[in-house]
């Protein structure tokens, strides 16, 4: 098997395993119990919580742990619209987000907030313009992703923070694509709210949080008991908080020291797929974009009529989010960044770790062109019959 979809999940590190093993076998107290034995889960989570904290420069009191990016896309909108209704009920947010966020915004909506849809260009970057001209007094919260899990487009999430904090409106970023893999400052670019989750860096499922500055104030999400100073109730999964945290070092860590291999990789196979097959386009930026996100579109092609014949030589990619497969329609962001019909339809998504290897992007693109021939021929051979 050759594993090109690690924007929609990825394999955990056996380190990451082995740290979480004592804490499901030996180390199995509640941390929010009083005696002892319970110390060893609270110390474990508080380590995972400084190590996540330290990756984008916060304090460790401004993480809360979630059971993953979706549940902190939904705390973030929902919890800052609720707390701040007496300012506002408009929010803005991007064509491209991921589904996390739309839905959000249009349960939102049902409950008769404005929620604003801000334009993105060819590459998926904002609409800057039509940001400044969009933003009002009534606005609560911008949330814009920082890196697109589609086509790995990065935002200038500084300007974008700039910009909402000038009306007096908080700032979001989905992280969940770029948390780990590039560097983040929580401070030095202004968010008030960031998301990220375990199992896109190599941790373990159903594990992430959101980062809430200090002095923000956010409605509780799940209520119940007084865990994660009152905001966010439900026993904390202690295995795999301690899995993320390790996940996190070690995939940012590794992929920092790596990033040049990475991204030597996605130049190899861009430029061998433009050479030796007719009629493509890449999509999103080749410059700001998350290294080992490649989304390109064949012409004329169904992108899940070739990634089952990728599937069947052992080849795992995507056709666009995990969270939208077996969908047969385009894609919102493929749609939103004005992919001309003929292609659109026919969008694959690779993405990259620093596991992959020259051989196996060879392989990849070799097996590519051979289905992509195959299927072009068959396609003209059935439009003639």
């Amino acid at each position: 098997m050759i594993y090109l979809d690690n924007a929609a999940t990825t394999k955990m590190y056996k380190e990451v395993v082995d740290s979480m093993i004592p804490y499901c076998m030996d180390y199995y107290g509640n941390p929010s119990e009083l005696y002892d034995y319970a110390s060893s889960s609270r110390a474990a989570v508080n380590k995972a919580r400084r190590e996540l904290a330290k990756l984008i420069n916060a304090d460790i009191d401004e993480i809360y742990f979630t059971s993953g990016g979706t549940e902190a896309d939904n705390w973030a909108l929902i919890g800052i619209a609720e707390q701040h209704i007496t300012k506002g009920k408009h929010i803005i947010t991007s064509r491209i987000e991921h589904h996390a966020i739309l839905n959000t915004c249009r349960y939102l909506e049902s409950r008769g907030y404005e929620i604003t849809y801000i334009d993105v260009d060819s590459d998926g970057l904002i609409d800057m313009e039509m940001l400044k001209k969009s933003i009002r007094k009534d606005t609560v919260l911008v949330s814009v992703m920082l890196a697109n899990n589609e086509i790995g487009t990065i935002q200038d999430i500084d300007s974008i923070s700039e910009i909402a904090h000038s009306y007096g409106a908080l700032f979001h970023t989905d992280a969940v694509q770029a948390f780990a893999h590039i560097p983040i400052d929580v401070k030095r670019s202004g968010i008030d709210l960031l998301s990220a989750s375990a199992h896109k860096c190599h941790g373990p499922k159903g594990s992430g949080f959101l980062y809430i500055k200090n002095g923000v104030k956010i409605a509780s999400f799940q209520h119940g008991g007084k865990q994660e100073k009152n905001k966010r109730a439900g026993t904390e999964n202690v295995p795999a908080i301690v899995g993320f945290g390790e996940a996190a070092r070690i995939t940012f860590e590794k992929e920092n020291n790596n990033i040049k291999r990475i991204k030597e990789l996605q130049n190899i196979f861009i430029q061998r797929i433009s050479n030796e097959i007719d009629l493509v386009r890449f999509n999103g930026s080749l410059n700001e974009r998350i290294p080992g996100n490649i989304s390109v579109s064949f012409a004329y092609l169904d992108g899940e009529a070739i990634q089952i014949q990728l599937d069947l030589h052992g080849i795992c990619c995507s056709t666009g989010s995990a969270c939208n497969a077996g969908e047969k329609k385009r894609s919102h962001v493929i749609e939103a960044i004005n992919v001309p019909e003929e292609y659109a339809y026919g969008t694959l998504r690779f993405t990259f770790n620093d596991d992959n290897t020259t051989d196996e992007i060879d392989q990849t693109v070799n097996i590519l062109v051979e289905v992509v021939n195959k299927l072009r021929k068959m396609s003209r051979t059935f439009t003639l019959s």
